[in-house]
């Protein structure tokens, strides 16, 4: 998968930052916090986070955990200057929420009361952070609601200037803040960092020089210093060795769920853009959340969507998508 994807992804995401028709957006001022907290909770809401079942709170590292099937977590983090980071979060965490509270709690404890894998719960949040998120649809409903609280910062930014600016695309040296277009890149290097201590083909002492040459290879930037380099994250210090990947799966499955959800209701856009988000929830809940791990992940991409997992329709999504941002 990684093969297919990173033989296309280079020259997309190149053709994308290179577009004549680059974003715009001039907000003056910051965004307070509790303010964005406030408003973030309710897209939380609209979504479908069931507030009477979980809560939010302000940390360090945003994330999601289910504590038992009436108490699922989410920890949130705002910057006063990055407001789309913010409520993007939120949405990537709600994602991982929803599945949660979709589970079956009848079979809370078993297998069949949990996800069938990392990568299947991060397909749901890269679907709401990113396929929902950062959909014109979803900013043509919440946008007027976003200006009313932000009246200061957002008086002079239309709604297509704003949209742009949320879907900017430029090679970044940190994951988590990168572009849907480069983010799989930074997946892609840390993947072949894996294999490569695994199979003992690189020495740990190695992974400044490799990491640093494998940025310029893919994103065409050199790290100033090993903290906005090698030791960014937390995962292998962590010992999460091989849960990189799960994020690009993620994005690939979502695109697939994204394109099926479409087809089986042609009313998806629309009822995005009036803010009603039930059709949609409800559809993964019925098709994916209640089987817990009853299928293989392939089994269940395979029963919902008709086929494997296959990143062609994400790469498609990127060209369609990002191709209408640059009026091609």
């Amino acid at each position: 998968m990684f093969a297919a994807l990173g033989k296309d992804l280079v020259p997309l995401a190149e053709k994308i930052a290179g577009a004549r028709r680059r974003p715009r957006i001039h907000a003056g001022g910051t965004f307070p916090v509790e303010r964005q907290r406030r408003f973030s909770e309710t897209v939380a809401a609209a979504v479908g986070f069931d507030n009477a079942r979980g809560r939010f709170d302000l940390g360090v590292h945003p994330f999601c955990t289910g504590i038992g099937p009436g108490d699922c977590r989410i920890i949130l983090r705002f910057g006063p200057r990055d407001f789309a980071g913010g409520v993007l979060t939120v949405l990537h965490e709600a994602g991982h929420a929803l599945y949660e509270q979709g589970l079956d709690a009848r079979h809370y404890g078993t297998p069949m009361g949990e996800p069938p894998s990392v990568g299947m719960d991060e397909a749901q949040a890269r679907l709401w952070e990113n396929r929902v998120g950062r959909s014109k649809g979803f900013w043509q409903h919440f946008y007027p609601r976003l200006k009313e609280r932000f009246p200061a910062q957002l008086g002079e930014v239309t709604l297509d200037q704003f949209y742009r600016a949320i879907n900017k695309v430029q090679p970044s040296l940190i994951r988590v803040e990168a572009d849907e277009a480069t983010y799989n890149l930074h997946v892609m290097l840390r993947v072949e960092l894996e294999i490569g201590l695994i199979e003992g083909e690189i020495a740990v002492d190695e992974l400044p020089e490799r990491w640093n040459a494998g940025m310029r290879e893919y994103l065409g930037l050199t790290p100033p210093d090993a903290a906005r380099g090698v030791l960014q994250d937390i995962h292998w210090s962590a010992g999460l060795f091989g849960y990189f990947a799960t994020y690009t799966l993620g994005n690939v499955i979502a695109a697939q769920l994204w394109r099926r959800f479409k087809e089986v209701h042609p009313a998806r856009d629309e009822d995005i853009r009036r803010g009603e988000f039930a059709p949609l929830l409800q559809w993964l809940r019925r098709e994916l959340h209640q089987h817990g791990r009853a299928y293989w992940p392939q089994e269940l991409v395979q029963r919902i969507t008709g086929s494997g997992v296959d990143p062609a329709p994400y790469l498609q999504y990127l060209e369609e998508k990002y191709g209408q941002l640059a009026g091609r």
